[in-house]
């Protein structure tokens, strides 16, 4: 039997699920540490992400070391990748990912990359490939589900992507981390969705000392 498709993303108070966008280019490269807009994104995307930097799953995953905290959130974010047997992502993430991911990338699974210019398979340590599919987001989803087995696919961002799979009517259910920041500008999570398609059943609340988790499953109106 076929998994799931779900996302799982953490967003600020106020609705957003990263900064306002800055060149990938400059958020990665040395010269771009001392422009002022890249350091204000960089410290507002740390914030955000908070929560996850101390956990064990997360220091073991990019072998960061042994050691880290355990608990709520620690066990979701254990759970939401065990349960993952295959990723998507749009290009902008992959790009960016590219220049900051270790050698051994943290999925460990096959990721497909909705793109417009093909590229052959990527593979790198630890069983992480990347697969570049240029015939759109349903394609790439369906390849992800072949490859996934009867795991689930998690659409991995960023918004717009995971914004085509929702207004597709593609994506079964989705998990926010809901952090206590607010950014003011940036990339909104539900931009451009259209909300008479898409009805939302929430189904979990668990809250830690730092976030709250978020669970819906969606259905078409």
């Amino acid at each position: 039997m076929a998994g799931k498709v779900f996302f799982s993303v953490t967003m600020s108070l106020d609705g957003f699920m990263a900064p306002e966008e800055v060149p990938i280019e400059d958020v990665f490269s040395p010269e771009g540490r001392h422009d002022p807009r890249v350091r204000r994104w960089m410290a507002k995307w740390s914030e955000l992400q908070a929560w996850v930097f101390p956990l064990r799953f997360f220091r073991e995953n990019l072998k960061l070391g042994e050691g880290g905290e355990e608990g709520l959130d620690n066990d979701i974010a254990r759970a939401t990748y065990e349960r993952t047997g295959a990723s998507v992502m749009g290009r902008r993430m992959f790009d960016a990912g590219e220049l900051s991911w270790p050698e051994e990338a943290p999925f460990h699974t096959p990721v497909f990359v909705v793109t417009h210019t093909g590229r052959d398979p990527w593979e790198r340590p630890g069983g992480t490939t990347f697969h570049f599919v240029t015939d759109g987001v349903e394609s790439a989803l369906e390849q992800a589900r072949e490859a996934a087995g009867d795991r689930d696919v998690r659409i991995a961002g960023g918004a717009e992507t995971i914004q085509r799979y929702l207004d597709a009517g593609l994506v079964d259910e989705f998990s926010i981390t809901l952090a206590p920041v607010l950014f003011g500008t940036g990339i909104r999570l539900f931009d451009h969705v259209d909300p008479d398609r898409l009805a939302l059943t929430q189904t979990r609340a668990d809250a830690s000392s730092r976030v709250t988790h978020l669970t819906y499953t969606t259905a078409k109106r």
